[in-house]
């Protein structure tokens, strides 16, 4: 039966396929994931920035601690009058101790780096999940797009076997001119969708390449046969109230708020008197302009006392650029908590119509199924044509491609759906790894 023929070719060029790749060892997404975190720049810099709000932090409080400065010199001077010439060697040595006692721009100013601390370890955790996100689904892109390449080269091997019977049953007068025409113009046709999808593939694996900083060869695992999917035990109301609870770029954008409040408190404080203590210690042989003297030890404790009066209006300028740069803060603030509910809610809905979408394309291939072989009947009674025969063999890896798609779908829809939440974790990384296998010859084989 000629319809066998072209399945049974068919199967086999997607089994050929399967097995012609790197024999190096599959990778899967957990072992990308941890590849990432330690290579991705993204996750690099969010981690240095930390380190930089951390040392910003200290520097600030060092400002409210006892500042102590030592100083010396030592001279070599000459001394010329009506009578005689003395030369003498003088030093001076001083040890100075200076503390805030009261200056709140000081304070203020190291509660917004406290601040803007905390605000960088938040964006950090952010870039971190989202790292794993961009990952995520730049992994089942590339399973997506290796699905196409593979559809369009068994049509294609299908296609061109079919083509030759076809010129040979011509060449008798066996065979209709419409189908030889049709069949070649169907090989053009994918020879340049192969070219497309081959690209594809390698635009994909240059995508997962970019994060992990190497050139990722290896074949990928896949899902396996009939993964136990299914939606959370919370509704979606739940999800979104976590996302506004614990989502970190929230956190650290309610921290760029404090860190504004505190910047204004800072500039409205140059209006405000500071007070510092001073403890002087001082030993000189050094006397008025340089002239020798005996050795003396001072020693001042002073208070010092600055009330500001005037300074040209910049420290109005300052409070008003401030308080500009809050309302700023809090809009963004805003903006992105609409943000978090609307990607949340999308996240959801997308992961339900997914796993719908899952059962429907299901039964969509097993009908492809039965009318690809309905075809394959009416072909060899002579009520079909060929080229029919390969559509509806078309339609059922079309209908293959889209179940495995939307199970791609939905594993990235919830992980998004927790990465929005704010509780992204290695454990889910994990669990959508765990429906990850490594042979795919069985998957095509079916």
């Amino acid at each position: 039966m000629r319809s066998l023929i072209i399945l049974c070719a068919i199967l086999a060029s997607l089994g050929a396929l399967a097995d012609s790749g790197p024999t190096s060892s599959h990778v899967d997404l957990w072992q990308l994931h941890q590849e990432a975190q330690g290579a991705d720049p993204r996750v690099l810099r969010a981690q240095a920035l930390v380190r930089s709000g951390k040392g910003n932090e200290r520097a600030a409080f060092g400002q409210l601690l006892p500042q102590l400065n030592a100083s010396g010199s030592v001279n070599r001077s000459r001394r010329d009058d009506d009578v005689s010439r003395i030369q003498y060697n003088g030093k001076r040595m001083a040890v100075v101790l200076n503390q805030v006692i009261y200056d709140p721009q000081v304070w203020r100013s190291y509660r917004k780096y406290v601040e803007l601390a905390r605000q960088s370890e938040y964006e950090s955790d952010d870039t971190q999940v989202q790292a794993s996100i961009d990952l995520s689904e730049r992994y089942f892109a590339v399973l997506a797009a290796e699905d196409e390449l593979s559809l369009v080269r068994s049509e294609l091997d299908a296609t061109e076997r079919n083509l030759k019977r076809i010129n040979a049953l011509y060449a008798r007068q066996m065979a209709m001119v419409t189908d030889r025409l049709d069949l070649e113009a169907r090989v053009d046709a994918l020879k340049a969708d192969e070219i497309e999808a081959s690209n594809k593939v390698a635009i994909s694996r240059e995508a997962i390449s970019e994060l992990v900083g190497r050139d990722v060869h290896e074949p990928f695992k896949r899902i396996a046969e009939n993964p136990a999917f299914s939606l959370p035990a919370q509704a979606q109301d739940y999800w979104v109230h976590a996302a506004l609870d614990s989502n970190p770029a929230l956190h650290a954008r309610e921290h760029s708020i404090l860190a504004a409040e505190a910047a204004v408190g800072e500039a409205r404080a140059g209006h405000l008197p500071r007070l510092g203590l001073n403890l002087t210690a001082q030993r000189s042989d050094i006397g008025y302009e340089g002239a020798l003297a005996p050795r003396t030890d001072n020693l001042v404790a002073s208070l010092d006392l600055q009330v500001p009066l005037y300074s040209g209006g910049s420290t109005r300028a300052r409070v008003s650029s401030s308080e500009s740069d809050k309302e700023v803060a809090q809009q963004e603030l805003e903006a992105l908590r609409r943000q978090v509910i609307k990607e949340t809610r999308t996240a959801y809905l997308g992961m339900t119509a997914e796993l719908s979408r899952i059962k429907a394309t299901r039964r969509a291939l097993e009908s492809a199924e039965k009318s690809r072989v309905a075809t394959e009947k009416a072909f060899n009674y002579g009520v079909k044509h060929a080229v029919d025969v390969l559509d509806s063999i078309q339609e059922e890896f079309r209908a293959r491609r889209d179940f495995y798609q939307s199970q791609y779908r939905f594993v990235t829809s919830l992980l998004v759906l927790h990465r929005w939440s704010g509780r992204l974790a290695d454990e889910d990384i994990r669990k959508a790894n765990d429906w990850l296998v490594a042979p795919w010859s069985d998957r095509s084989a079916q």
